[in-house]
């Protein structure tokens, strides 16, 4: 049984959508259900000819620390598919494009406080181009070998969510 909703504000604030439904639940209780409403987006694990991965350290404002990610970003409106945004994100945040794709699914970071969904892609083939930063990134591209990911992420230095469902997904999905 769902949810009723009663009534729904919408807010946008900058980036971010903001959802405030009053709520019946299935025992007649009322209550007030509030979540984020976030751009669909991409995440990509870039693989290079030697089976190494291209990484990134950026800096994260919000955390204010430089962090271990996959490039990763929303879906604009210009994208016809995820795989567009994907194609578009690899080559603004790495300068490189990629001749072969895997589509590794879909994943929902945090369904309890927010409606984002982020589309999983293995990229390989890999082509150097020109990074295509927005003025607010700063980004250090690394080649690092899966090994010395997968230390990253045994050792908790690898914290990006999208990027550890990528490297699962792909692990269980090319083992």
């Amino acid at each position: 049984m769902n949810w009723t909703i009663r009534s729904s504000h919408k807010e946008k604030i900058d980036r971010f959508g903001i959802t405030v439904d009053q709520v019946i639940l299935p025992n007649g209780e009322e209550k007030t259900f509030s979540f984020l409403d976030f751009a669909k987006g991409v995440c990509i694990l870039p693989v290079t000819e030697n089976a190494d991965v291209i990484c990134m350290k950026q800096y994260r404002h919000a955390l204010n620390s430089w962090e271990w990610e996959l490039p990763a970003g929303a879906i604009d409106e210009s994208d016809q598919s995820p795989l567009d945004a994907a194609k578009r994100e690899l080559e603004e945040e790495t300068g490189y494009t990629a001749e072969h794709w895997l589509n590794l699914g879909s994943f929902y970071p945090s369904p309890g406080s927010t409606s984002e969904e982020i589309f999983l892609f293995a990229a390989a083939g890999l082509v150097p181009t020109e990074q295509k930063l927005e003025s607010s990134e700063l980004i250090e591209l690394h080649t690092i070998s899966m090994d010395e990911l997968k230390t990253l992420i045994k050792v908790g230095e690898f914290k990006h969510g999208a990027g550890l469902a990528a490297v699962l997904r792909y692990k269980f999905m090319t083992d």
